[in-house]
Parts: C-alpha cells; structure tokens; sequence
C-alpha cells in the first residue's frame, strides 16, 4: 500500500517547507517563522525523510530546491496561501454585509435614552440588517445562552457562568421632576426625596416588586414611596410631568426632548449617584466580531448621550 504523504504528514512542516521554497536561504527561513535555525534544520531532516528526497541543497548564498521540490511547492502554494487568507480575514468584519436579525435586550430606563442613536448608528452601519430592540426580562439571559438574544445590555447583575460581561461605561444617576416642583435646587442629597412618591418604569422580570432607586433608598434606611408603575415609560413621564412625583432615571435622560420636565442630580454622602453599565453575551462569543462590534456600538451610543448633555 502506497504512502499517505498527507494523514502521515505534521502539517507545521508543510509551513516551513513553503517558507525555506519562497526564502531559500536558512536564516531568512528562521528569522520569518520566528524559530531557531537549528529547529529549521530539523524540520528540513523530517521533511527530507517524509518525502524521500533532498528538496533543498547547499549552493553559494543559500539553498536550491530539487525539481519534486519545485513541483512540491508549485502545488501546495495555493492551498497554504488560500488557508492563510480564510485564518486572517476571520478577524475582518464589515457591517455592510450584515443581513440577519440582531436582537438587542435593554431595560426600558437605558432603552428609552438610546434607542434613537443606537438604531441609527446601526442604520448607518449595517443598513441590511433587522434590527429588534427587546426590554431586558427574566427570560433574557436564557435567551442570550440560546441565541435568541445576541447581547444585552445592564447593570452589574448576577448572571450564570455561561454569560460573560464586560464594561461599557458609568452613568450618573438622576430625577426627573415638573419644571414646578417644589424641590428647587439642581443637585439634592437623595434623602430629600423620601418625602415625594416615586413614578417609576417597570422592567418584568428584574425590578417587578421594587424599583432600583427604591431599593437603593431601601438599604440606606429611607423608606420610599412609590406611587406610580408602569411598563410605558410615556405614562411614567405623563404623570411626573401632572404631579409632584419624581422620576428616578439617568443623566442619559434627553430632558431637552421633554418640555415642562427638568433634571436634579441626587447625591449620596456629597457625590452623585453613579452605576456601571455592561454589556452581556455567551462566552462562545467573547470573539465574535459581530458581538464586540455590536458592545463598541452600544458604548459609543452611550459615550454620543453623554456628550450631548454636556
């Protein structure tokens, strides 16, 4: 039976062979492949017992290939440099030759302040793209371990050790009042809050029962008031605008967009509220170039919000 030149061959020789054919010279061999010139020498010896043939010999100046060398190279060149290109380009991406359904989840308090410049970033981008734009759940990280959700974005939560979560930025906390309210100052120690009701979005399956300011108050021994609920982050609004209640948000809140509503930054022990957003996605993705560039995006559309407030 004939000798299987490939199943029997390591094909890290194939490599050094291709280079000592282009190079025909040792040294020039070891300095490209980043390894010894002795360590060439036994690659050499192996492919020259592989092959049964000398392939190089010693000439002034360098090396000669032996005609099955020549030959050898003429026909596993183009499969080594179609192989190199497929490993390279699998780190290049271009948005424009996204064409699938990209589905995003974000609590309805981050969602509402970036959605305009996330999907037109995204449009920009990736203009044939379908762009989904889902409230963070309780079924959400499931959905991100399933691949229903290919990434999502909010605070630093506990998720299961199959999602991995990375940093997008810090935004500082703020409410949202009636341009009449009686709290007049624009920066308050979040204690005087306590005694105006709360109007806050509800995001199902995370903060059902509490809101996050709520419970923020909660564990600094202030009992909060909430007065209003809801889903719909335009009632939420409608109502802070008709009443004394406050809105807790974020400085990512595009106050200028709403007219007879204006921004107090609370503070606690004389500095602002601050929280740490992330992006979360499954560990199989963590080099996906879809998902990091999908996080950059997510960050620069929060990075542009701030920016505009300033």
């Amino acid at each position: 039976m004939a000798k299987d030149l490939f199943y029997q061959l390591d094909l890290n020789l194939l490599r050094t062979f291709l280079v000592l054919s282009q190079e025909l010279n040792m040294r020039r061999a070891s300095d490209r492949l980043f390894v010894s010139q002795p360590a060439i020498s036994q690659a050499l010896q192996k492919l020259r017992n592989h092959f049964d043939d000398e392939l190089f010999v010693k000439v002034h100046g360098g090396l000669k290939p032996t005609a099955f060398a020549e030959d050898l190279a003429n026909a596993v060149t183009p499969h080594l440099d179609g192989l190199s290109t497929a490993l390279n380009q699998i780190n290049e991406f271009d948005p424009e030759k996204i064409n699938q359904k990209i589905t995003i989840a974000i609590p309805p308090i981050i969602l509402s302040n970036i959605s305009t410049t996330l999907f037109l970033k995204m449009k920009e981008l990736a203009p044939n793209a379908e762009i989904e734009l889902l409230s963070w759940s309780s079924t959400t990280p499931e959905d991100i371990k399933n691949g229903h959700t290919l990434i999502g974005v909010h605070y630093d939560i506990e998720t299961s050790k199959d999602i991995y979560s990375e940093h997008i930025a810090e935004i500082q906390g703020s409410v949202i009042v009636r341009d009449e309210h009686p709290i007049k100052n624009e920066v308050v120690d979040f204690k005087e809050f306590s005694q105006y009701e709360h109007a806050s979005i509800i995001s199902r399956g995370w903060n059902d029962s509490i809101g996050y300011a709520a419970n923020i108050m909660k564990e600094h021994g202030i009992t909060p008031k909430v007065g209003f609920r809801s889903e719909l982050i335009m009632a939420v609004i409608d109502i802070t605008r008709h009443s004394d209640m406050i809105m807790p948000n974020s400085s990512l809140f595009p106050i200028e967009s709403h007219l007879g509503l204006r921004q107090i930054t609370p503070t606690i022990e004389g500095k602002p509220f601050t929280v740490e957003i992330l992006s979360h996605y499954h560990k199989r993705n963590r080099k996906s170039a879809l998902v990091l560039w999908l996080h950059e995006l997510i960050r620069q559309s929060i990075k542009q919000q701030q920016s505009d407030k300033i």
